[in-house]
């Protein structure tokens, strides 16, 4: 039995460029940066004091009142208002709809660390009768997926990935795998985070992967370029709703992009680098577009994983040119996390609705802050300035810790 064919059809963001699509891709295309001076705490002590925040989300804006949202961690609360808005976009009837046949698959790295602070600071001066009976639920990473099924009463698969810094790429590339063998018509996908707490920057600082530009936090995030000293942390959610496309067509739905190829690997290497050679962000990409029925030259633009470290943009940009040979000179490659920071495990969530967008509106976002190049970093990563071309196929790439490897094929629909 063939394979079904996967189609896009509703989209979904809360971010720290916008909370709803319009606003998102204006700012993406703009070059406008969502990256300021750290606010949700005291930062004084932490040798990164910047981060790209969500502004001005209100979880009442989409249904849920004071109490639901005080017992509800803030990365399920974005999910559900990003699915809210993927499901309005797609024209979904869901009243019309067997949600049997609809799943959720949401990504996430590390849940509610804010939870987790907090409660045990309650633990340590009040004792463990104080602790909230909402603690566990709150923190584990299932509940965005979990909390979205029950939000809309959708009961096909219902699951969660975590794979760090991949964890979105790869819940959309199991909701494709889903939907193509025929265990559901429709699945609600991406990734969602929000852990910019005193624990997580404290952390990343001491891995020494943040960024200390704190005195120009707008240009702090400058992926590829020579300056570049590290990522700055964000938060929010990027959601997608995918349907097989005998479904989409039986409802007339409009389809925004198709997806076509995933691609998964380890590099099997060490927990936070990535390998030297680049080898297993490579061979994802070419296991992608091998999915895909597709050659490197068939491919326009990458949506990179470039998160502005000196050892990822340096060997991701030698895993593209192991994946793509003498074309990767020629493919159009830009970080969106220049502009929106790095959202952990909805990275991928985010930036491959970046490439459904691209493809939509026949615009390629920038790299913003690219002032310098860097010897080891020399393809065309669209530098400061949007590009109004038309591409048929792009690629989202995301590398998470532990060596996981995640690259998706998206192309125009016809």
């Amino acid at each position: 039995m063939g394979k079904n064919r996967v189609v896009i059809t509703g989209l979904g963001v809360i971010s720290p460029v916008g909370n709803d699509i319009p606003t998102f891709w204006s700012s993406l295309k703009e070059g406008k940066c969502g990256i300021g001076p750290l606010t949700s705490f005291d930062a004084t002590a932490f040798d990164s004091r910047i981060a790209a925040e969500v502004k001005g989300f209100d979880p009442g804006f989409y249904g849920m009142d004071f109490k639901e949202a005080k017992r509800t961690a803030k990365f399920v609360q974005y999910a559900v208002a990003a699915s809210k808005q993927a499901i309005a976009s797609s024209g979904l009837d869901l009243e019309k709809e067997n949600k049997e046949r609809i799943g959720v698959l949401i990504g996430s790295g590390i849940g509610s660390l804010y939870t987790i602070e907090e409660e045990h600071k309650i633990m340590l001066s009040k004792g463990p009768s104080r602790l909230s009976p909402f603690l566990i639920p709150m923190l584990i990473v299932n509940e965005a997926s979990g909390f979205v099924g029950i939000t809309f009463g959708l009961k096909g698969p219902n699951l969660c990935v975590a794979t760090a810094c991949a964890s979105g790429s790869h819940a959309i590339g199991d909701s494709f795998r889903i939907l193509e063998r025929g265990d559901a018509d429709v699945m609600i996908s991406g990734g969602t985070e929000s852990c910019i707490v005193p624990t997580a920057v404290g952390g990343f600082c001491a891995l020494r992967a943040l960024s200390k530009r704190n005195d120009d936090p707008q240009r702090a995030s400058r992926p590829f370029d020579r300056d570049r000293d590290g990522f700055i942390m964000a938060e929010g959610c990027g959601l997608i709703v995918m349907e097989t496309l005998e479904h989409a067509k039986k409802r007339n739905a409009q389809i925004i992009a198709e997806i076509v190829g995933f691609g998964m690997t380890c590099d099997a290497y060490h927990i936070t680098a990535p390998d030297p050679q680049g080898e297993g962000a490579g061979r994802a990409m070419s296991l992608a577009l091998s999915d895909a029925g597709l050659n490197p030259e068939d491919l326009g633009y990458i949506n990179a994983h470039g998160t502005s470290t000196k050892l990822n943009d340096k060997i991701e940009t030698l895993s593209m040119k192991m994946a793509l040979g003498s074309h990767a000179k020629k493919v159009m490659v830009s970080s969106t996390k220049s502009m929106t920071g790095h959202l952990l495990g909805a990275a991928g969530g985010v930036e491959f609705l970046a490439c459904c967008l691209a493809l939509r509106d026949e615009v390629i976002p920038p790299t913003i802050n690219y002032d310098y190049a860097d010897p080891d970093c020399d393809l065309d990563y669209v530098p400061n300035t949007a590009r109004k071309v038309r591409v048929e196929v792009c690629m989202s790439n995301s590398l998470g810790f532990g060596g996981h490897n995640a690259s998706l094929v998206v192309k125009r629909f016809k």
